[in-house]
Order: C-alpha cells, then sequence, then structure tokens
C-alpha cells in the first residue's frame, strides 16, 4: 500500500477546494437562471419561486423569437461547415509537405487566433458597404466562418498530422489520387477533430453579439445573440424572469450539439494514437 506524503496530500486537498471554489462560482448563476425563468417575480437574489410557472416561457416563445433562433442556428451551423471544410483543405498541405514558409505560416495563424475582433469591424464593415453586402446572411455567414479560420487551420493540422503518411501511400498504390485519398482515408481518420474544429466555430458563431449586430440590420435576418437585447430597456431596467427563459432556450442548442458528438467528442484526442498502433 502507498504512503503518501503529507506534501502531495496538502497538494490534493488545495486543488479539490480550487475545484470547488470555481465550481460554485459556475453553479451559482446557473442556479439564479433556472430559478428565475420560473419565477414570474423574479430579483437577482437566487430564490425559490413562491408559485413556480411556465409564463416566462410562453413570453418569449414568439415567432420572432423563434426566428432568431432559427438565424443563429444558420449561421452558426453554416459557418462551421465551411470553416472546417476550408481548414481541412489548408492544413493538408502544411501537415504533408515541407514547404518553405509553412512554419511562418502557422505562426501568422497563432498570432491571428489572439487577433481581438473589434480591431478589424471597421474596415470590415467599409468593405461590405462597399461591396453592397451590408444586411446580408451568406456575406455575415462567410465572415463568421473566417474568424474561426485560423484556430481551425491550425486544430485540424494537428489532428492530421496523427495519421499516418503510411495509409496514405498505400491507396496511392492502389491507383487512388491525393484528393482521393484525402477523402477516402484521412478524413474517416480524423472525423472527431473534424467534429471538433465544427463545434469550436459553432459555438464562437453562436455566442457572438457583434458581428451580427454591425453587419445585420434588418431585425427579420438577426440571430438569438443580438436580439436578447429586448429585454433591457432604455433607463436599465431589465426583466429578469423572461431574460432567464430566454437564456436557457438559448443554451439548448449547444448542449444539444454537445450531446450529439459526445462520443466522437471524447475519442477526438486518442484516435491519433490507435491509428499508430
Amino acid at each position: 500500500m502507498a504512503v503518501t506524503s503529507p506534501r502531495k496530500a496538502a497538494a490534493a486537498v488545495a486543488a479539490n477546494l480550487t475545484l470547488v471554489v470555481v465550481a460554485v462560482a459556475f453553479l451559482a448563476p446557473f442556479t439564479w437562471m433556472l430559478l428565475a425563468s420560473v419565477d414570474e417575480a423574479a430579483t437577482l437574489t437566487a430564490a425559490l419561486p413562491q408559485q413556480p410557472t411556465l409564463d416566462n416561457f410562453q413570453q418569449v416563445l414568439t415567432r420572432e423569437n423563434l426566428r432568431a433562433f432559427g438565424n443563429g442556428i444558420l449561421l452558426s451551423a453554416g459557418s462551421g461547415l465551411l470553416t472546417m471544410l476550408v481548414a481541412t483543405l489548408a492544413a493538408y498541405p502544411l501537415s504533408r509537405f515541407n514547404l518553405r514558409f509553412g512554419r511562418p505560416f502557422l505562426y501568422t495563424i497563432l498570432f491571428a487566433t489572439g487577433l481581438p475582433i473589434t480591431a478589424i469591424m471597421v474596415p470590415v464593415y467599409g468593405l461590405f458597404v462597399q461591396l453592397d453586402l451590408i444586411d446580408s446572411q451568406l456575406a455575415t455567414m462567410l465572415f463568421l466562418a473566417t474568424t474561426g479560420l485560423p484556430f481551425g487551420i491550425w486544430l485540424t493540422k494537428n489532428f492530421m498530422d496523427g495519421v499516418p503518411v503510411s495509409l496514405e501511400e498505400a491507396a496511392w498504390v492502389d491507383g487512388a489520387s491525393g484528393l482521393q485519398a484525402l477523402r477516402r482515408v484521412v478524413l474517416p481518420l480524423m472525423l472527431p477533430g473534424a467534429a471538433v474544429v465544427f463545434i469550436f466555430t459553432f459555438i464562437l458563431a453562436w455566442g457572438n453579439f457583434f458581428v451580427p449586430f454591425v453587419l445585420l440590420l434588418s431585425p427579420e435576418k438577426q440571430p438569438a445573440a443580438v436580439t436578447i437585447y429586448q429585454f433591457f430597456s432604455q433607463y436599465g431596467q431589465v426583466t429578469l424572469g423572461p431574460l432567464a427563459a430566454y437564456s436557457i432556450l438559448y443554451s439548448l442548442p449547444v448542449i444539444a450539439l454537445y450531446l450529439v458528438v459526445q462520443r466522437t467528442l471524447s475519442g477526438a484526442f486518442s484516435f491519433a494514437g490507435a491509428t499508430k498502433g
């Protein structure tokens, strides 16, 4: 039986206490949100409602809000698929060939991941105006896909490195072209990595308020991340109950997406070792 040293035991206790504090910090707002969503007289204090009601949900489940949720899913899913496709095509030569400018390009991509989106929105808005793309959902989707592309390429390249080149070489011997080997050999093996890129881009686009707020002017084209401002009045007052109910509904697509791809996501970081073995 192994004996744990006092120093390791103290470190374990400190780590567990830290995790408990972090868990409480995250659970407290969710607890308030759940309680306030069924409380007609919700306040900023988390308290059990005297008469639980679903009126808050009925109030936010309007045609306009449902359309906003549909717009958000369209923008997020579209940008996620575009980022996943382009990142795969861009990461392939970076992973398989010794390019002269491959490493500087990767460092440039890594720098681009830390560039705040607000720093480029003014020239992007000017470009959209000149090209007459303002209030276009397709153009906004393309821009959202572009913002997630740097990290998507970096992540896809790392996943693609875990697929042995020997498998592609065997496909080439059988007469497959480079694109056929990529589609039939590499992509099936790195599908978990592609799912991670899609989820990452989807979540970024789903929670993005600033970009669609600037580029989409028509209320019927704006996503749920933008229409949430309807619960804030011009005098700073907030309708807390409907806001909490709206927040719960707003979280459901991301939770559902995670549950659907949970098995794929859980194997995303172990598939490389399996293919090498």
